[in-house]
C-alpha cells in the first residue's frame, strides 16, 4: 500500500510531464473524441477503430513511446516496475477521462 501511495504521489507530480507535446495532445484528444482511440488499463492508448487512418496509428505509436519512456523513468527512480507505473497512471487517466471517452474494461472498449 505504501508503494501505491508513493507511486500516486509521484504520478500526481509527474502527470503534466507525462502528457504529450501540445500538438500531440490536441491530436490525441481529437482522436479520442472521434472514437478512434481510447485508454487502456496498462496506461497506454489503444486503437478503438478496426480500420483507423494511418495518421492515427502513428499518433498512438508516438504517444505510447512517450508514455513508455516516462513510465520507465518513474519506475527506475522509484524501484518499481514499468507495468506498475502504467497501471497506476491508467487508474488516474480513467478517473479523469471525459464522458464519451473509450476505456478498455475487461478486454472490451466501453464509453465512459
Amino acid at each position: 500500500m505504501r508503494l501505491l501511495n508513493a507511486l500516486l504521489l509521484v504520478l500526481a507530480l509527474a502527470l503534466p510531464a507525462l502528457g504529450p507535446a501540445p500538438a500531440l495532445a490536441g491530436a490525441l484528444e481529437d482522436a479520442k473524441s472521434a472514437g478512434l482511440v481510447g485508454e487502456r488499463p496498462d496506461g497506454y492508448v489503444g486503437l478503438v477503430s478496426d480500420n483507423p487512418p494511418a495518421d492515427v496509428i502513428d499518433l498512438v505509436n508516438q504517444i505510447n513511446a512517450k508514455r513508455m519512456a516516462a513510465y520507465t523513468d518513474i519506475a527506475t527512480k522509484n524501484g518499481t516496475s514499468v507495468a506498475a507505473v502504467g497501471a497506476v497512471t491508467a487508474e488516474k487517466l480513467y478517473g479523469e477521462a471525459a464522458p464519451g471517452t473509450y476505456l478498455m474494461v475487461d478486454g472490451r472498449w466501453v464509453q465512459k
